[in-house]
């Protein structure tokens, strides 16, 4: 190199050609050699947490936006091995071969600079689980992903169970095969909590989720026909609380409230934490102050969305005990309107935030009871409550 800046001292048309030469050079390089536009660049950061079974798996992934805020984002990653996603939750997620595209739930979908949005998905594999490299978001590759390592197969954790058998550390988890008589018994009990009428709780053998039990309510419209089915496990101690169970209803939602689901929750003093519907649609209801969660108003009814009749389907809710968030799915699809994260949402949770206690509930009780018209028939198979996601 010295030697050549000597030469070209003696000859500065040479130095002149050279520049020249060289200017050309970097024009055509930027465009024939420019590198991509990163996410990195942009900003983002993806941590994807595995934990993994023979043959299954559930992974945990967060996004991070550090650069400019997104009003919505769409995710895309390709996966290495034969997996495949059977089910998510916080995010709408496909997969088409080996490409999967997650994109948010529509509340999760802004997200200032330094926001992050946590969603998972739940799959199975046959020969191998590798962790995937080539997020992007928008289309955009993401830098700074953050893999972990699945470490050492364990047993299937209470995310896997599809039906009523093992359902690994859950705390309640039953398909009600367990059942011998036409009546509930041993670890469930008939429950009327206020007053009971003519509806009814029975063990069918002619209808199930799976195998071949389940429960069947015959539920009768007015306030004085309360008819559960009550599990008598303490549940006062798990936290958070997720639940899945199966659910198959004759009637749809009427106008006026109604509830299938009714948990005594001690910050209540003992009164009850509900799921059920009222104008047509699913909602929460809370029983010391009767606000719902979504509020209903027409916008906030809108957000939520019917349970389907004359089918199973998979109802699981999620309770954080220690600061009172929920989240509510309708299979693998999250309920916009039955979502609370303490962050305040037009005619969504405006009544629900009006109490700041968490819930804490210590049993479970299934069945109906109606503050109205309204008969319902429904059977409920498969029901399990853990600490963690428990997928359909």
């Amino acid at each position: 190199m010295r030697t050549l800046v000597t030469r070209l001292r003696h000859r500065p048309r040479a130095v002149a050609v050279l520049a020249a030469f060289s200017a050309v050079g970097l024009l055509l390089a930027a465009f024939v050699s420019a590198p991509p536009s990163s996410a990195a660049d942009s900003g983002c950061r993806v941590d994807y947490t595995v934990n993994q079974w023979s043959g299954g798996y559930t992974a945990a992934i967060k996004v991070t936006n550090l650069g400019p805020a997104l009003t919505s984002w769409r995710l895309t990653w390709t996966y290495g091995g034969d997996q495949k996603v059977t089910s998510a939750w916080n995010a709408t997620v496909s997969q088409s071969g080996a490409a999967v595209t997650a994109t948010d739930a529509g509340w999760n979908g802004s997200l200032a600079t330094g926001g992050s949005a946590d969603f998972g998905v739940q799959g199975t594999y046959q020969s191998s689980n590798p962790t995937p490299t080539d997020f992007a978001v928008d289309g955009v590759s993401c830098g700074g992903t953050t893999p972990t390592d699945p470490g050492t197969p364990t047993s299937p954790p209470p995310t896997t169970p599809p039906s009523g058998g093992d359902c690994g550390g859950a705390v309640l988890c039953s398909g009600f095969e367990d059942q011998t008589g036409p009546t509930p018994s041993g670890a469930w009990q008939f429950a009327a909590p206020d007053c009971q009428g003519t509806g009814t709780v029975t063990v069918d053998t002619s209808v199930a989720h799976s195998g071949g039990r389940s429960m069947r309510v015959d539920g009768k419209g007015g306030y004085c026909n309360h008819a559960f089915l009550a599990t008598t496990a303490d549940l006062s101690s798990v936290g958070p609380l997720y639940l899945r169970m199966w659910v198959r209803h004759t009637t749809a939602l009427p106008a006026g409230h109604v509830a299938f689901v009714s948990m005594p929750d001690s910050s209540q003093g003992g009164k009850a934490l509900r799921v059920g519907g009222q104008n047509g649609a699913l909602q929460w209801n809370r029983e010391i102050d009767d606000a719902t969660l979504p509020a209903q108003s027409p916008a906030g009814v809108a957000q939520s969305m019917p349970l389907p009749t004359g089918s199973w389907q998979c109802l699981r809710f999620m309770i954080d005990t220690s600061n009172g968030d929920l989240d509510t799915w309708l299979g693998d699809q999250q309920v916009p309107g039955l979502h609370a994260d303490g962050v305040p949402t037009a005619d969504i949770d405006q009544q629900w935030l009006s109490r700041t206690t968490a819930p804490r509930p210590t049993g479970l009780r299934l069945g109906w009871e109606s503050y109205g018209g309204g008969d319902d028939t429904l059977w409920f198979d498969d029901v399990a409550v853990g600490s963690s996601p428990i997928g359909c």
